[in-house]
């Protein structure tokens, strides 16, 4: 079933789905600087190999999780599709 909590507004997004619900069995929202230090492959289900970062604003953080809908890469970070 498919976690209807989080939202999503990102429609080129692997995971959207209508209702601007995001479709992904977990994420992962970290800070921007982690996000862009972490290859592909770090995502929700090595997460708690993290460290604990800070953000300021949501202008600083991300979801890690956002993979084009078009992308050939839609496995290589373990989460799946519901």
């Amino acid at each position: 079933m498919a976690n209807q909590n989080i939202m999503c507004t990102i429609s080129s997004c692997h995971y959207w789905t209508q209702g601007n619900r995001c479709n992904a069995e977990e994420i992962l929202v970290t800070s921007d600087a982690m996000a862009q230090k972490q290859p592909d492959s770090i995502d929700a289900p090595r997460a708690e190999a993290l460290q604990a970062v800070s953000a300021n604003s949501s202008m600083e953080a991300c979801c890690k999780t956002f993979v084009h809908k078009n992308s050939d890469k839609i496995n290589v970070d373990g989460v799946l599709k519901q």
